[in-house]
């Protein structure tokens, strides 16, 4: 006996669809638009303001270090010849003064490593605790 079905016949389907694919893609592309470009901003980071500096006893004198723009280096307004030398010069002040205070006033467009650097030869030199001098916000 031959059994035959009536009605419509379903074949496999031949084509894809491609509406829900290039929905999925135009997603895709949205997102891919809208995070690029925070990848080149990076973070903003806001550095915090000084409102009140403790002041210094008047009988103490601090060596002031100086970071320049331009990366010279100067101590009590004397130009200092490097990294090498800051580190002896202010070693050998700590030797004749050992309760000596150093503080680092570097200019805001320097590079932080330079900063860094000076940083360490202060310490390297014997310097326990190192102040930054910084300027009250301008009103």
């Amino acid at each position: 006996m031959d059994v035959r079905r009536s009605g419509p016949r379903r074949s496999a389907m031949a084509h894809i669809n491609v509406t829900p694919f290039v929905d999925v893609m135009l997603v895709l592309l949205i997102i891919f638009m809208v995070t690029a470009p925070m990848l080149d901003q990076g973070l903003e980071i806001d550095l915090p303001q000084v409102q009140q500096t403790p002041g210094l006893p008047a009988d103490i004198e601090p060596m002031v270090v100086v970071l320049q723009r331009n990366g010279q280096i100067s101590i009590d307004r004397v130009e200092v010849e490097g990294i090498g030398s800051l580190e002896r010069v202010v070693r050998q002040a700590l030797q004749n003064r050992p309760d000596l205070q150093v503080f680092l006033e570097a200019d805001q467009t320097v590079a932080y490593g330079l900063v860094v650097q000076v940083m360490a030869a202060i310490k390297q030199a014997g310097v326990d605790k190192l102040g930054m001098v910084t300027r009250l916000p301008e009103d």
